[in-house]
C-alpha cells in the first residue's frame, strides 16, 4: 500500500467527509464502544442499510458522506465516504482506495475503504452485497467484492488517498460525468 498523504490526513474532516454533520454524529452515537465493535458496526450499517445506487436503480448520486446518510444511498464510493466519515469521526485511521474492475470499454473504477488496525492496515469493502458479491467486516485480512488473480478482469490500485480521488469526485458531483474507467 502507498499512502498519498501525511499520517494525520488520514483523521481528518473534510467536503466529502464531513463527520462534523450532526446527522452523521447522531448515527454514529449508536454504534457500540470500543474501536473494533464500533468499525464492524458501522461497516454493517453502510454495507446493509446504504443501498447501493446501481443495485436499486435509483439514479443519484450524492457524494458528501452526511448526503449518503439522508438520502440512504449511493454509489461504492459514496459509501466509503460515509463509512471513512464515522470511523474519522472515532478517532480510527482511514482512506479511499481503489479498483479497476473490467476490462476495455466496460471497465469502471470501484471504491473501497482502507482502514488501520493497531499496527496494520486493511482494505474493507461497504459496497453491499447482491448475487455473486459478498463482503464481510475483517481486521486482519483484505475483503474486497472483487478479487483480482489470475484470469481476472480487476486490477488494485495501490494508492491510500486521505481523500477521494479527483476523478471520482468529479463524476459524483455532475450527473453528467460518466463514471470514471481508470485514474490515470
Amino acid at each position: 500500500m502507498n499512502f498519498t498523504d501525511e499520517p494525520w490526513d488520514y483523521l481528518g474532516a473534510s467536503e466529502a467527509v464531513d463527520f462534523d454533520d450532526e446527522r452523521i454524529q447522531a448515527r454514529s452515537s449508536k454504534f457500540p464502544d470500543g474501536e473494533i465493535p464500533y468499525a464492524k458496526a458501522a461497516f454493517e450499517f453502510v454495507r446493509d442499510e446504504i443501498r447501493h445506487s446501481m443495485d436499486a436503480g435509483d439514479p443519484r448520486r450524492p457524494w458528501r458522506a452526511s448526503d449518503v446518510l439522508e438520502q440512504g444511498v449511493g454509489l461504492c464510493y459514496a459509501k466509503s465516504h460515509l463509512y471513512v466519515a464515522f470511523l474519522r469521526l472515532a478517532g480510527i485511521p482511514s482512506g479511499f482506495c481503489y479498483q479497476r474492475v473490467g476490462a476495455g470499454d466496460e471497465a469502471v473504477v470501484h471504491g473501497l475503504v482502507a482502514v488501520q488496525f493497531e499496527d496494520h492496515w486493511v482494505r474493507l469493502d461497504p459496497r453491499g452485497d447482491r448475487p455473486g458479491v459478498r463482503t464481510w467486516f475483517a481486521t486482519d485480512e483484505d475483503i474486497p467484492a472483487y478479487r483480482p488473480g489470475p484470469g481476472s478482469d480487476v486490477l488494485d490500485y495501490p494508492e491510500i488517498y486521505a481523500e477521494p480521488h479527483p476523478a471520482v469526485l468529479a463524476a459524483l458531483e455532475s450527473p453528467e460525468n460518466p463514471l470514471p474507467s481508470d485514474l490515470g
